[in-house]
């Protein structure tokens, strides 16, 4: 039997921490209370005008490959969960691939489930290494979640930042992530979208980001807790059997509603949000490399990666690290 593990985790940061007083500073009518107080985010990194998803996403990549003891050459699937891609094509996968050095290499594309992205990018990888046809794969988040902001609106522009964050994934004969659960309902899609394209070379409707705060909040709280549910069963376990909680890091307020609701108190539960913000498909693996790099995570603990994200998009994976 086929299983597959995480083998190393890595992640970025573009440029210095903008703190709330920051941006105060540029402008918005904000204030660092009012920002903290509903959110949990004192800072977050923005990208500069002329650095990329595709080359935030190698930094964290060399470092999760690093970590994983292998080299660039041994990965042969590259999965990369972004929202805000380089081009229209080719993927931001591809053009990782290229700055990796990996010539003639598997496969490689782009996933789009928004701030669910890593958690159904990692559901994939894990059929692909299950199923023989991979062998060792790099799963990564990234985001300039920057560029899709309208930063005349406070109740958004304060929430987001830029980032990544990747894990290598491998083949073992022990079994590593123990369960996975996607899910998408097409019809919440209102409530948090960027409803704008490019057509014939101008940018048509809205291109900014756009967003019902309460509903997202109430719709997340909900998902988040059902799926958490659904992969514990499915593997078999207790929620008290799980060491950490590491949710997509959106608002400090979903994640403590989701731990409540999942009896886990928030001292197991991963939260760096007040670092960098909402990194979208980033913030997973930015918590857990993070964590795993501070000492909180050692092998063999229990650990449950949960996102959900405009769609809408929701998933969880159980594993075993």
């Amino acid at each position: 039997m086929i299983y597959a593990r995480v083998a190393g985790t890595g992640s970025f940061l573009p440029g210095k921490p903008v703190t709330n007083d920051d941006l105060v500073a540029r402008g918005i009518d904000t204030s660092d209370e009012w920002i903290a107080e509903r959110t949990g985010i004192r800072a977050r990194h923005l990208a500069e005008p002329d650095v990329t998803a595709s080359q935030l996403a190698y930094e964290a990549s060399v470092r999760a490959i690093e970590a994983a003891g292998c080299q660039p050459a041994d990965i042969d699937l590259i999965i990369v969960a972004t929202s805000t891609p380089d081009y229209i094509f080719p993927s931001t996968a591809a053009l990782l691939q290229a700055r990796l050095g990996i010539a003639n290499g598997g496969a490689a594309f782009d996933l789009q489930a928004v701030c669910a992205g890593f958690a159904y990018a990692l559901a994939t990888a894990e059929k692909f290494i299950r199923s023989g046809s991979s062998k060792r794969a790099l799963v990564v988040g990234a985001e300039v979640f920057s560029r899709i902001l309208d930063w005349s609106d406070r109740g958004t522009c304060v929430l987001f930042g830029d980032g990544a964050g990747a894990v290598v994934l491998e083949a073992s004969d022990r079994p590593g992530i123990l369960a996975t659960a996607l899910h998408a309902d097409g019809s919440h899609n209102p409530i948090l979208c960027v409803p704008g394209q490019v057509n014939r070379g101008s940018v048509t409707g809205d291109p900014f980001l756009r967003m019902d705060g309460q509903a997202v909040f109430k719709f997340a709280v909900k998902v988040l807790s059902e799926v958490a549910r659904e992969v514990a069963e499915q593997a078999g376990m207790p929620l008290d059997a799980v060491d950490w909680l590491i949710p997509h890091q959106a608002n400090i307020r979903i994640m403590q509603a989701t731990g409540k609701r999942l009896g886990l108190p928030m001292e197991r539960v991963i939260a760096t949000v007040a670092q960098h913000g909402n990194t979208s498909a980033a913030s997973i693996p930015l918590a857990l490399d993070q964590a795993v790099r501070d000492g909180r995570i050692q092998r063999g603990q229990r650990l449950l990666l949960e996102g959900v994200g405009g769609g809408f998009t929701w998933g969880a994976a159980l594993l075993e690290f």
